[in-house]
């Protein structure tokens, strides 16, 4: 269970990985490094809101 509490770091991974993919789009003139951004940018929201609800469920099991 303590494995699943930090799963949403990955997606902070994810997140470096494809702004990284975007930056090699652009300098290399490759096309839609728009599409690479937009992916990092969901990551970068996905891991604050499953930490957001993460800490929710903490707080409302530790209250039982």
């Amino acid at each position: 269970m303590s494995i699943l509490k930090n799963v949403f770091y990955i997606y902070i991974v994810l997140a470096i990985l494809f702004f990284y993919d975007g930056i090699v789009r652009i300098s290399n003139n490759e096309p839609h490094p728009w599409l690479s951004f937009l992916i990092g940018a969901g990551a970068v929201l996905m891991f604050f809101f499953r930490r957001k609800y993460s800490k929710r469920f903490d707080d409302h099991y530790n209250k039982k």
